[in-house]
């Protein structure tokens, strides 16, 4: 059974930045999407980027776009997601996800494509 982990999380102030990792057990992320998810209490859970497996295609919610990077990191099998310049509205429980595709280039926008998440793992920005 395919488990994801997050890793990174914590309190920044606003114009800091952090970084998330996502790894997982049981399988390996070469051959998945994967994505960076997030919700805060009482509002739906949003896409924030994802990355193809073959690394060369990616996208970004138009609210992180120029300030957050995913990338993958073959070697350790784990998934990236660098935040700069961070503000209040980033303050969320940052979800990743993935699911395995035959297509290199492939990525996915919905949560509904996803079939592997995590447990989440605390972003709180400071003002």
């Amino acid at each position: 059974q395919v488990q994801l982990v997050e890793s990174g999380g914590g309190l920044v102030q606003a114009g800091g930045s952090l970084r998330l990792s996502c790894a997982a057990s049981g399988s390996t992320l070469s051959r998945m999407v994967v994505g960076w998810f997030r919700q805060t209490p009482g509002k739906d859970r949003e896409f924030v980027a994802t990355i193809a497996w073959g690394g060369l295609n990616s996208y970004y919610a138009n609210s992180v776009k120029g300030r957050f990077t995913i990338s993958r990191d073959n070697a350790k099998d784990t998934v990236q997601l660098q935040m700069n310049n961070l503000t209040p509205e980033d303050t969320a429980v940052y979800y990743c996800a993935a699911i395995e595709i035959r297509y290199s280039d492939y990525i996915f926008l919905r949560q509904e494509e996803y079939n592997y998440w995590g447990q989440g793992t605390q972003v709180t920005v400071s003002s």
